[in-house]
């Protein structure tokens, strides 16, 4: 083996032994690059609406190049629907979060993850996620995308609404009760957008866990 020839092995060998390592610097600077596309595009949405949020407005606020958005994002739908996605994911960790504070049983307990899920509909997220939808009617292509997005969305809210109430579903109308509390969650998220509502809006979720209580927990007849 000559000296060039093997020199020029040596460094191969040396750089495919530490080409993870020179990787991995390179994956977390691109995570950190989406990761700040999505957040810049979540808070573009919730502030200026579909209209207001071109591609070269999120890239303004997440201080990248548009380049670097093409290169995580192909389109600007692919692009907010990701970032809805991410949004989901952000909501799901921050209502578990939550819940960890919960009451343990009850009445209390029934009242305190109905006031949760509606504060979680009333917030930046649940807004910035309500102008993709409105934004979808009128795109064929975002249309596809947030429906798929939407369903799954739903899935996972009743999913962990029927995990925190504890909820029999196997109850007769318990299912449609839970569905009915998120229902109504997302109604008086819309409400809060125009003006603030929380006066009324503190009362109909006293009602509104009191009745959903009802159900979750009828009194025994024997009893």
């Amino acid at each position: 083996m000559d000296v060039v020839t093997g020199a020029a092995e040596d460094a191969a060998a040396a750089n495919r032994s530490t080409g993870g390592t020179d990787r991995g610097p390179k994956q977390d600077r691109s995570r950190a690059t989406r990761q700040r596309i999505l957040s810049a595009a979540l808070a573009c949405l919730a502030e200026h609406g579909w209209a207001g949020s071109t591609v070269a407005v999120v890239c303004a606020r997440a201080g990248v190049s548009r380049g670097a958005a093409q290169h995580h994002f192909g389109t600007r739908e692919e692009l907010f629907t990701a970032a809805v996605a991410h949004m989901a994911e952000e909501w799901q960790a921050s209502v578990r979060e939550r819940a960890r504070a919960l009451p343990g049983r009850g009445r209390d307990r029934t009242y305190a993850v109905v006031d949760m899920l509606v504060a979680v509909h009333t917030g930046p997220l649940f807004r910035a996620a309500l102008h993709l939808w409105v934004a979808a009617t009128d795109e064929p292509e975002l249309r596809e995308r947030v429906a798929a997005l939407e369903s799954r969305i739903g899935r996972e809210a009743h999913r962990l609404a029927v995990e925190f109430l504890a909820a029999d579903e196997s109850v007769p109308g318990v299912r449609e009760t839970v569905q009915a509390t998120l229902d109504m969650a997302r109604g008086l998220g819309l409400a809060n957008l125009l003006s603030d509502d929380s006066a009324r809006r503190a009362g109909i979720v006293r009602q509104w866990s009191r009745t959903l209580d009802a159900v979750l927990r009828p009194p025994d007849p024997a009893a």
